[in-house]
């Protein structure tokens, strides 16, 4: 559904993307990670259309973004930074976007009327941040769209509002197929909806998978010897990252399972654990192998 191939992107001297290719199919969840200044807002600015590329090519259902009407009546794009226009209530609001969003259902604009529980009538920039991102996702969700871009969609909203707008959104993937591609520093709640992965770094994908795939890939290992951990412990796999508590040694492994395993087998450890890996976990230690190690301040 969304295709960007070999995007490049120039700010001056400054270069924000750098050959940039990602692919997010029909129906699916695709969280785009990254540090501060990776160049995550600015794809997604390319992939709303707001910026053009230097070079490379993006499209939505086969059609080029920018500049095209007729891809921007079925794209909804959700801000971090919102803008409504200053003297319009929710109600007028409704009806300016049901002026362009073909698709648009008041049943179902009426029907989240319940949901987000909000009067109509109120000026959309006399609300909270939190209440204007509950607005957001009213409208964009009553636009029926065929691809949702979001920059951190649920910031400033609380746990049970957030539980409701994820609910709504997953509802849509489910059963309209609706494409969603969503960028958040909050990986625990990416873990949940994401289906696919890309990690951008330095204005490049580091990586680009699918989630299960992304697990099976790098591995924790707890292990303990009775003596001294052999030097040559492992012959296969990358070591991502290594510490030592005493006699239990905590390795991060990147390759594969088995060998990696065989090759711990060998030494005859007294333990050997496989532990679970959260998606925080595989952010931190994938941009760790590109240098982006955590370091210990000392002030």
């Amino acid at each position: 559904m969304i295709a960007v191939r070999n995007l490049s992107k120039s700010f001056g001297k400054f270069k924000a993307l750098a050959n940039v290719s990602l692919n997010v199919p029909q129906g699916s969840v695709y969280g785009l990670l990254g540090p501060n200044g990776a160049g995550k807002t600015t794809l997604i600015k390319h992939l709303a259309g707001v910026y053009r590329q230097d070079a490379g090519t993006i499209t939505i259902a086969g059609q080029p973004v920018y500049d095209n009407p007729a891809v921007k009546s079925f794209l909804v794009y959700i801000p971090d930074d919102l803008y409504f226009f200053s003297q319009y209530s929710i109600e007028e609001t409704a009806r300016f976007y049901a002026s362009f969003y073909p698709a648009w259902n008041w049943e179902r604009y009426r029907l989240l009327k319940q949901v987000f529980s909000i009067d109509p009538r109120r000026r959309i920039t006399r609300l909270s941040k939190g209440m204007q991102k509950q607005v957001a996702f009213w409208l964009g969700i009553c636009a029926m769209p065929r691809v949702m871009i979001l920059d951190e969609p649920v910031d400033g909203l609380d746990p049970v509002m957030r539980k409701k707008v994820w609910n709504l959104v997953l509802q849509d993937v489910a059963e309209r197929e609706t494409t969603v591609l969503v960028s958040s520093h909050n990986l625990r709640e990416l873990e949940d909806v994401c289906d696919h992965v890309g990690i951008l770094y330095n204005g490049t994908i580091l990586v680009q998978k699918n989630l299960d795939d992304l697990k099976t890939d790098i591995y924790k290992l707890q292990v303990a010897f009775a003596g001294e951990v052999p030097p040559d412990l492992l012959r296969s796999g990358t070591i991502l990252h290594r510490e030592q508590n005493g006699s239990i040694l905590l390795l991060v492994v990147k390759g594969d399972k088995e060998q990696i395993l065989a090759d711990i087998r060998r030494a005859n450890p007294i333990i050997l654990d496989v532990l679970p890996l959260t998606l925080e976990e595989i952010f931190i230690y994938e941009l760790g192998g590109s240098g982006y190690d955590i370091q210990s301040v000392v002030i």
